[in-house]
């Protein structure tokens, strides 16, 4: 289908850049070297599966999904820091996949294993991964070969799906595929690769459908493709990546369809849905896998860039500043396979989900090895596409952190660079200042959240210019070199009513949790990159006493600088302080939180001072709290 613009494809609101045109600065730089100084920049060093015997290498060891997943967060998280040493692990996996076509177009070894566990043979799936990892490197590097290698794997899928259709995963995950296929369709016009993702989405599974007839309404018990967090998490995306190939609007709406289902029935406030391997309902003692949390941001990321809705941007926000760090060991050299919004004690044991009993504590491999291998885009793609190109020449900031865009805007194709200073989700205020040899006309857009309300930017000149929640602010004018713009976005606390009427403490982007004091117990591995239990060594078990009309009258803010490892209980820039008392009757059940007792609920025992710190900065934690009459 030919649409408006005649190009075969709809234009996209906004355009993604290049990877390392958006470089990380202050504490989101800093939170990248810790993740490079942990697992992300040695675990070739001692996981096997992603060692010099990797079957991608030519070896014996897992050569399906992980090595493609791990240079999928390797190369940008290697670029983005201008690393040299990671940029060269990173080649090592680029150089496997070129250097592992075959004279047919295919990529990698024809059937990958795992231990005596055998993958079906010619199973697309993980080439869709080595795509986009080759996608995100020609940008960086401009390396001439990639484009043909991708086009060579396209003929051979173009000459093999009727006879070897998409089944398993790379049925369900073929949206991933059809972004390459645009990429080079962007590229090349060769009009064959719009066949090709026509041929490619008919062979898929019905995402539209999916999400707006939803019928995954309740915990999943049953284990199928359809309710897998992770297909969910990637197949958000599908109808607005096909939107731009069909030019039906029911695409778009099926993005913003599939998440209100989502949320109403699986969501949590974490901006997540949960998944502990499988759709598991509101209560907030069930897991959402790491996987889902980064593959749901790269979704948002290029479902941003298509729609260009600021509400996918605060979701964004909210999962990179909440369940992503709250992931990881505050020094990234262990995970979660499941984390749980009400987390009051990770350890092996049983508990009311589909996945294994050590699917909580936080390690190397807990429960399986795919969060090991996949988890390592989070951060980087998140530091990479927080701005992006507009369709008149200028810039877009989509979302916040402290960074520097490089790039070419205006009529004339000028070179300039915006900084942008700030302690953000931290703080409120944000610095822009832009760098050009001379005078520089072009749009510069800002995002308002939809929390923002009494949002501002001060032009250079010093206008005040107040801006609407929920929107995307242009300022079109001549920049001169060294003009700096602050853009305010207040923050006030709110309660969110979440399941059987508990609530939440919601500022900004930030979810608050109550700190709890931790015991790590070592239960195996060999550190750093160990396993381990945690336990509380506090109560975890209270109601909040706070006032649903003004919430800031019952709930104090207090502010310390940001350190070297913000997301850490230690290191937690924000402490709210409330009011509460403990509820006895709330216990563990199962070694999880028991189900939340209905609010507004009685308490006799004594008021109690809490403290609240940002979800993200916890390992422990209660996040969601019987309302204390």
């Amino acid at each position: 289908m030919v649409n408006e613009n005649g190009n075969g494809l709809q234009s996209k609101a906004f355009r993604t850049l290049p990877l390392g045109t958006v470089k990380p600065l202050g504490w989101l730089r800093q939170q990248l070297q810790i993740q490079a100084d942990g697992l992300s920049g040695h675990i070739d060093e001692f996981w096997p599966d992603l060692g010099p015997d990797n079957q991608w290498f030519g070896g014996s060891r897992e050569g399906w999904e992980r090595g493609p997943y791990y240079a999928d967060g390797l190369v940008p998280l290697a670029y983005l820091l201008d690393d040299a040493e990671m940029k060269a692990k990173a080649q090592r996996w680029v150089e496997a996949f070129i250097d592992g076509q075959r004279d047919d177009g295919w990529i990698g070894p024809v059937q990958g294993v795992l231990g005596s566990r055998k993958y079906p043979e010619y199973d697309p799936w993980p080439v869709f991964i080595v795509c986009k990892v080759l996608t995100q490197y020609q940008e960086a590097t401009g390396d001439e070969r990639v484009i043909p290698v991708l086009l060579k794997f396209c003929r051979y899928l173009e000459e093999n799906l009727d006879s070897r259709p998409l089944e398993s995963w790379a049925k369900f995950r073929w949206a991933d595929f059809v972004l390459t296929v645009h990429w080079l369709y962007e590229r090349t016009g060769e009009k064959w690769l719009l066949n090709l993702a026509e041929k490619v989405k008919q062979q898929g599974y019905d995402w539209q459908d999916h999400f707006v007839n939803f019928r995954h309404q309740k915990r999943e018990l049953t284990i199928n493709m359809e309710t897998h967090v992770v297909n969910n998490a990637m197949g958000i995306k599908a109808p607005g990546v096909w939107y731009r190939q069909s030019s039906d609007p029911r695409d778009r709406e099926a993005v913003h369809i599939g998440l209100e289902n989502l949320d109403k029935f699986h969501g949590q406030v974490t901006g997540v849905f949960t998944g502990d391997e499988h759709l598991a309902g509101k209560n907030p003692s069930q897991g959402t896998e790491l996987c889902a949390v980064v593959e749901l941001m790269f979704s948002l990321e290029q479902l941003i860039a298509i729609l260009g809705d600021s509400l996918l941007a605060d979701r964004l926000e909210k999962i990179a500043f909440n369940a992503l760090p709250a992931a990881f060991s505050p020094d990234m050299w262990a995970h979660q396979y499941d984390q749980q919004v009400n987390q009051v004690i990770c350890s092996i044991a049983e508990r009311d989900w589909t996945n294994g009993p050590d699917a909580n504590i936080f390690g190397l491999e807990p429960n399986f090895g795919c969060c090991t291998a996949n988890m390592h885009q989070g951060w980087p793609k998140f530091a990479a596409n927080l701005w992006m190109g507009t369709p008149d020449n200028g810039l877009v900031a989509v979302a916040y952190g402290p960074s520097v865009v490089t790039a070419k805007v205006g009529e004339n194709g000028q070179e300039v660079s915006v900084i942008e200073e700030t302690d953000y989700p931290f703080d409120e205020t944000l610095q822009f200042t832009i760098q050009s040899a001379r005078p520089v006309t072009f749009p510069l857009t800002f995002r308002v959240p939809s929390w923002a309300k009494g949002a501002v930017l001060t032009l250079p000149d010093g206008e005040i210019i107040a801006l609407q929640a929920q929107s995307f602010q242009t300022v079109l004018r001549e920049w001169q070199p060294g003009d700096k713009l602050i853009l305010t976005l207040p923050m006030e606390v709110e309660i969110e009513r979440r399941y059987q009427g508990a609530v939440a403490v919601v500022r900004g982007p930030l979810v608050y949790s109550l700190k709890l004091g931790e015991s790590w117990k070592h239960t195996g591995g060999v550190q750093p990159h160990a396993d381990w239990e945690v336990y509380p060594t506090t109560p975890w078990n209270y109601g909040l006493a706070v006032d649903l009309s003004n919430p800031s009258k019952s709930i104090k803010v207090s502010k310390k600088p940001v350190g070297h490892m913000p997301f850490s209980p230690e290191g937690a820039p924000i402490e709210l302080r409330v009011n509460g008392r403990l509820v006895p009757e709330w216990k563990l059940v199962g070694s999880s939180a028991g189900p939340i007792p209905h609010s507004p609920t009685r308490s006799w025992e004594k008021v109690e001072k809490l403290t609240l710190i940002p979800y993200g900065c916890t390992n422990l934690r209660v996040t969601e709290f019987p309302l204390l009459e």
